[in-house]
């Protein structure tokens, strides 16, 4: 006779000391602070910052690598890593390798799918910057979400 194995889950972020994010700019200097400055004006980029209820940190995906004006960001692998670190919210992060802080109609469009897509499985999307070597974009400060 076949047997099923039982599914066991099991959690923990291996973290003991969590920084908290409490706006922006410390999304920002976290985010920048994964980024490399060899490449950040090179080749764009796309991070997922993972937070738990209180905000804590619980890690940083590097989810996409792409060209000089643009990189594939995929709804799906964004959410699957939120549920695989049973994250409560998360922040998105890409570098314009142009330096321009503008966001574009791409931009735009991806930050109202994710939020839209977070809202379905409970998991908040918190922000979305664009990262420069000097400087940031918050569409959240700039009420863009």
């Amino acid at each position: 006779m076949n047997t099923i194995k039982e599914i066991r889950v099991s959690y923990s972020s291996g973290n003991n000391d969590k920084i908290k994010i409490t706006n922006s700019k410390d999304s920002y200097e976290l985010l920048k602070s994964c980024w490399s400055m060899n490449t950040i004006e090179l080749q764009e980029e796309f991070k997922v910052l993972l937070l738990n209820r209180n905000h804590q940190v619980l890690g940083i995906y590097p989810l996409s690598k792409g060209g000089v004006s643009g990189t594939l960001v995929d709804a799906k692998l964004v959410y699957s890593v939120a549920l695989k670190c049973n994250a409560s919210s998360i922040i998105v992060a890409h570098n314009h390798p142009s330096g321009n802080l503008k966001p574009s109609e791409a931009d735009l469009r991806l930050t109202k799918k994710l939020k839209q897509a977070g809202t379905y499985l409970d998991i908040t999307l918190l922000d979305h910057l664009i990262i420069t070597k000097n400087g940031y974009y918050s569409f959240s400060d700039e009420s863009q979400m």
